[in-house]
């Protein structure tokens, strides 16, 4: 440890370059290096003495208060005057000790640094009527130097921290543990107090000391850097000088770094980049012929692309493609094949391109004239009974700097044939098929051997495909709907292919004059249906009001509808909006499909696996709360916004489980949320995802803006048309129907479990309630809804 000496005045002060091994066990700050210099103000450790201010203090003290006392051991050659206090069995304990006016000096920020042991408050057992195991750390800053006792203020002080034995607390059969702790204040005027509060721990101040920490000069990166106290622009308020990333000089290209100092790069090496990094070697195939070399030039034959680095080899272009053939060849149109070059040029990045000799405007390739990376193309619209020449090319990245290479080919086209289709037309259409069929070749030709039909999006024609038959139709299936599609027929005889015919277009998904009187049929059918739902939905709740009306109100879920008689409407529903049958989401009929079974969670051995399989798990840190609007059985529900990585921000309904809760709480929490997660439909509420891996657990749902079925239709009494409230009603029997259909029983449909939107749309909600099914003369699991109407 290197020492210097500071004496100014009568007091003596040391300064220290500060590392781990001063003053025994020093605690780093901030990584401290053993270049930083510690100006050490007090040291407890080199004071023979001490008689600081301490309260209460004298024979006529309520407690004993603070005591000054040696602690001592030989072994490590330390004799320490320190402070001890327990008053454990006094009650209202309020013990002050305040060090000597420390006088800031240059210091910018004071450290204190705290040896201390304490007891372990279970030593006292029966007697401590006040035993803590934390003291306060307090400071009061004074702007004149004085030898007076501190000022009793208690207010005036203000708090440093609240400290706790973090090493551990010694008993009676343990040796003394010894703890550290550092603590920094900023200092503004001319000197401080640093006070400590003891209110009833059993604990001893072995030592303390007090310093600041300054810069010492330096040379970082080819820069000086002089001695400055924090904080400074050069000066952390560590003691330590500006990182080496954030400040200094650097070698510029073509130089590097050599003991505080740049150095050419020597022949054969290169460097492109200012900065700290060495001369590297030149890549393959390259060489530097001078010193201070930016780059290293490609050897002859050898090339770089402006794409690649620098530090990549010089590469070579490819050699010619090889075994080009003709594959297939008819009075229009040619297949070309080939294998790779033998010899990339050491790249991976090889293209080809096709040029042809007498080809004109018309005539197209497939995939591409250039830039392709197939080792085929299709080359078409060329005229009969001529001859072309073909030459593909390989190239690469760098073949732009020297003559690409090529295989040719002489290829002659076949005698145009007259076997033409006619009369191509549409036979039918539906949403992803289209029927054709067309008029033989009227040619001397009868012997047809099949058809071949090319169709393709319409502005997509290089992008066809194409079927065969040999009858004069055809079903084209897998369309997309509602997209336009052009259809080409072509025959094929003895002679070979004939030409295409002329293009028709059709879009899917539009209907012939045939399918009208099928439309109508459909259309009576459902509205036939419906109004034999809405008949026995009526007779429905007309046969549960006289059931109600035997018990009392609160034994039954009852909305009432009394006009004039309701509570006040909300703000936003004081002219409730009027729903037409088009608005409402739930359809005429069910969609009765495939639709996967309900998956009871319980029959899983790990209930968390059931989380895993039907939930999506979100980051906490996706999830904003914004107010609480309600509680449950396990926990809070809470509205709040919900925004995922490329999605838009949505308002969701948070439901929290209290951390208190039991595991089986935990584990029924989640059930819900994986009987949730196994539904998806616009009458039952959507679940956003669970949040499982931090707390608090939560459930992540769509947010409903009216909240129950039940207190929104007493609040709103009276307010709504009936069209509405058969809106409502055919809702949730779409969502009852659709999980009837999953084989999922709800168990306890009510109107307190049915949520409505701002919509007014209503969704099957709340899936925790779990019973079993008792033997009973009604079914367990209804629940009447009685609908009272009086009229006005």
């Amino acid at each position: 440890m290197k020492i210097k000496r500071n004496v100014r005045g009568a007091a003596r002060k040391w300064s220290y370059f500060c590392d781990s091994r001063s003053w025994g066990r020093l605690a780093l700050i901030d990584k401290l290096d053993e270049n930083q210099v510690c100006v050490v103000l007090l040291d407890t450790t080199l004071e023979s003495s001490l008689d600081w201010t301490r309260y209460p203090y004298g024979p006529q003290s309520r407690t004993p208060g603070w005591v000054e006392e040696s602690f001592t051991n030989f072994e490590q050659g330390i004799n320490w005057r320190s402070y001890v206090v327990c008053d454990v069995a006094y009650n209202s304990v309020n013990n002050w000790l305040w060090t000597p006016f420390i006088e800031r000096r240059e210091a910018n920020r004071m450290y204190i640094e705290v040896k201390f042991s304490m007891r372990d408050c279970n030593l006292f057992p029966g007697m401590a009527l006040s035993c803590k195991e934390t003291f306060s750390l307090l400071y009061y800053e004074f702007d004149a130097a004085t030898k007076e006792p501190p000022p009793w203020e208690p207010d005036s002080y203000k708090l440093i921290d609240r400290i706790a034995a973090d090493e551990g607390r010694f008993t009676s059969t343990s040796e003394v543990i010894i703890n550290t702790e550092v603590r920094s204040v900023p200092i503004t005027k001319k000197g401080v107090y640093f006070a400590f509060r003891d209110q009833g721990a059993c604990l001893s101040l072995i030592a303390i000391k007090v310093y600041y920490i300054t810069c010492p000069s330096v040379t970082l990166n080819f820069a000086y850097f002089p001695e400055r106290r924090p904080p400074d622009t050069n000066c952390r308020p560590s003691g330590r000088q500006l990182d080496p990333a954030l400040g200094g000089c650097k070698c510029v290209a073509g130089y590097e770094p050599v003991d505080q100092s740049c150095q050419l790069c020597s022949i054969g090496t290169y460097k492109e980049n200012v900065g700290d990094e060495l001369c590297m070697p030149c890549p393959l195939h390259s060489s530097a012929t001078f010193a201070g070399s930016i780059e290293c030039q490609c050897d002859k034959n050898y090339y770089r692309s402006p794409k690649d680095p620098k530090s990549w080899p010089c590469t070579e272009p490819p050699t010619k493609p090889l075994n080009l053939s003709e594959t297939f060849v008819d009075q229009s149109s040619v297949l070309l094949t080939w294998l790779p070059p033998k010899y990339l040029g050491n790249r991976n990045d090889t293209f080809y391109k096709v040029t042809c000799d007498k080809c004109g405007a018309g005539v197209n390739y497939v995939p591409s004239q250039q830039g392709f990376t197939d080792t085929r193309v299709t080359v078409t619209g060329l005229s009969p009974v001529t001859t072309y020449t073909f030459r593909i090319y390989a190239e690469n990245g760098v073949s732009s700097f020297t003559a690409s290479m090529y295989s040719e080919i002489t290829i002659t086209t076949e005698a145009s044939v007259p076997s033409l289709v006619s009369n191509v037309r549409i036979k039918s259409v539906k949403s992803s098929e289209i029927a054709l069929e067309w008029d033989a070749p009227d040619d001397p030709f009868p012997d047809t051997e099949n058809y071949e039909v090319r169709y393709y999006q319409k502005g997509h024609e290089r992008n066809g495909s194409t079927a065969t038959t040999t009858k004069e139709e055809i079903v084209i299936s897998n369309l997309k709907e509602g997209t336009v599609y052009g259809f080409q027929v072509r025959a094929k005889t003895t002679h070979g292919w004939g030409d295409y015919s002329k293009t028709v277009f059709k879009m899917t998904g539009a209907k012939l004059a045939t399918e009208v009187p099928i439309i109508a049929g459909v259309a009576v059918t459902v509205v036939a249906v419906i109004v034999f739902i809405i008949v026995i939905i009526m007779l429905y709740i007309r046969r549960s009001s006289d059931e109600c009306n035997k018990k009392q109100p609160s034994d039954c879920d009852t909305l009432e509808y009394r006009n004039g008689e309701g509570k006040k409407l909300v703000p936003a529903l004081v002219h409730p909006p009027i729903v037409p049958t088009a608005w409402l989401t739930t359809p005429l009929f069910t969609q009765c499909g495939a639709s996967r079974a309900y998956i009871d969670p319980h029959t899983y051995e790990d209930p968390n696996q059931a989380v895993r399989e039907f939930t999506k798990e979100i980051d906490a840190s996706h999830i904003t709360i914004e107010s609480i609007i309600g509680g449950g059985e396990f926990g809070d529900v809470c509205k709040g916004r919900l925004k995922l990585q490329g999605q838009t921000e949505v308002t969701v309904a948070i439901k929290t489980l209290k951390p208190s809760s039991s595991d089986k709480a935990r584990m029924d929490f989640l059930t819900e949320a994986s009987i949730m997660g196994q539904f998806d439909h616009p009458n039952v509420i959507y679940l956003q995802g669970v949040v499982t891996k931090s707390n608090p657990v939560m459930i992540i749902t769509e947010y409903m803006e009216n909240g129950s079925l039940d207190t929104f239709l007493r609040a709103n009494d009276g307010k709504f048309q009936v069209i509405q409230l058969v809106g409502m009603l055919r809702g949730i029997a779409a969502g009852m129907q659709y999980l009837a259909e999953m084989n999922y029983v709800h168990r306890d449909l009510a109107a307190r479990n049915v949520l409505v939107n701002g919509n007014l749309i209503c969704k099957i909600a709340d899936f925790g309630l779990s019973r079993e099914i008792e033997s009973a003369t009604e079914g367990a699991y209804t629940t009447r809804v009685c609908i009272k109407k009086k009229n006005s």
